[in-house]
């Protein structure tokens, strides 16, 4: 059996080795000449530890990630604690420690594991087709494959979810910018072993550790989308936005370096049922693309590839029933997923502002229990749980 794989990212990178694993012969096609993620970091939250421990990858991945040990909100104003406890009772309960790490470094550990030279870069799909006992690929250049399947791991933008949902699909803008880089772990700003956030005016300011004593760090502010922003004015930007809060803020915005700090609109896409076609399965942003807003993007992807990958090694029905299986055990959970993202996105970025405010003063009360459960639902709903 042969799969092509269309995407080199993490959806993509995780599938082609966990079919790989599997015995199933693949090929990577990845449209860009050299992958530069998008994003600084992302947290791997431990349903998507788990997938990457399936896929040989634990003592890695724990090489890469920061230790967060405890999750803080503070006053963006005043950064006075709202609350502040451990995730070892998450930890304890779920079985896995959540890890924020670099996406670059995420991205390599894949391609190393996967084989760099084994993906062929700079390949655009431009059309597929599925013929009588497999799928073909064309692409920008000329070149055409073929395969038994077809995985769409082509992220947000593909090209190949309009075939197989037979209409097109539209980004939906959530309504707000998200700023994020790395910077130097620094105290005076957040304790090292925390995921801190500053809320205040529907707006969040977040610090992760991650491996290499850095701290991953975003802004969100809600905003129209196609202001003319770019990094020649983005401090600027961010202290207009920010103006008036706490100095550990103002810090973070001085000591961040405006040339390796990504500025994205974010976007989700209205929940589809559908991931198959025949021989040709959507995967990643390409089948549920979301906001990061329960940092549940790439960890989706990732509960993807294990899936099909189990998916098509233990059924013997016939690669459209083992797609079709897969299927089955992702469209609710990947639905879910995003509307749970979304929900949130709405609440704390201020889309009703009672709403928000009632939130804001939910967390002076929290002790961790009701915060660590929603999360716990959301990891143990993963197919290794």
């Amino acid at each position: 059996m042969k799969a092509i794989i269309i995407g080199g990212g993490i959806g993509g990178l995780s599938a082609a080795i966990a079919l790989k694993r599997c015995g199933i012969e693949t090929e990577v096609y990845e449209a860009v000449k050299e992958i530069k993620p998008v994003g600084a970091a992302i947290s791997i939250w431990p349903n998507g530890v788990k997938c990457l421990n399936y896929l040989g990858l634990h003592e890695n991945v724990t090489a890469l990630g920061g230790n967060m040990a405890y999750l803080a909100y503070n006053d963006g104003h005043s950064a006075a604690t709202l609350t502040r406890f451990s995730l070892s009772p998450l930890v304890k309960a779920v079985g896995e420690r959540p890890y924020p790490v670099a996406r670059a470094e995420l991205q390599n550990m894949l391609l190393e594991q996967y084989g760099k030279d084994a993906v062929q870069f700079g390949k655009r799909v431009t059309h597929i087709e599925e013929q009588k006992d497999g799928v073909c690929a064309w692409f920008e250049d000329g070149h055409k494959a073929t395969g038994d399947l077809l995985i769409a791991a082509d992220g947000t933008h593909s090209v190949i979810r309009n075939w197989v949902l037979g209409y097109q699909t539209e980004r939906r803008y959530a309504g707000y910018v998200n700023w994020n880089g790395l910077v130097e772990i620094d105290e005076t700003i957040a304790p090292a072993d925390q995921w801190t956030t500053f809320v205040a005016e529907g707006k969040r300011v977040s610090l992760m550790p991650v491996a290499g004593n850095r701290f991953y760090f975003f802004f969100d502010v809600p905003l129209p989308k196609g202001l003319e922003e770019d990094r020649s004015t983005l401090r600027d930007d961010l202290k207009r936005y920010f103006s008036g809060w706490c100095p550990p803020v103002k810090k973070l915005i001085d000591t961040l370096d405006p040339q390796t700090t990504n500025r994205i609109e974010i976007h989700d896409i209205e929940p589809f049922m559908q991931l198959v076609r025949g021989r040709v399965a959507l995967l990643g942003d390409a089948g549920h693309s979301t906001t990061p807003d329960i940092g549940q993007g790439g960890c989706a992807a990732m509960e993807d590839a294990v899936v099909l990958a189990i998916a098509l090694q233990t059924n013997s029905l016939g690669i459209e029933d083992a797609l079709l299986r897969y299927q089955a055990k992702r469209n609710e959970r990947v639905k879910d997923l995003v509307l749970k993202a979304r929900k949130r996105c709405d609440v704390t970025h201020g889309k009703d502002q009672q709403a928000t405010h009632a939130w804001y003063d939910e967390l002076k009360t929290e002790t961790g229990e009701r915060i660590m459960a929603g999360i716990e639902d959301t990891v143990m709903g993963g197919p290794l749980a």
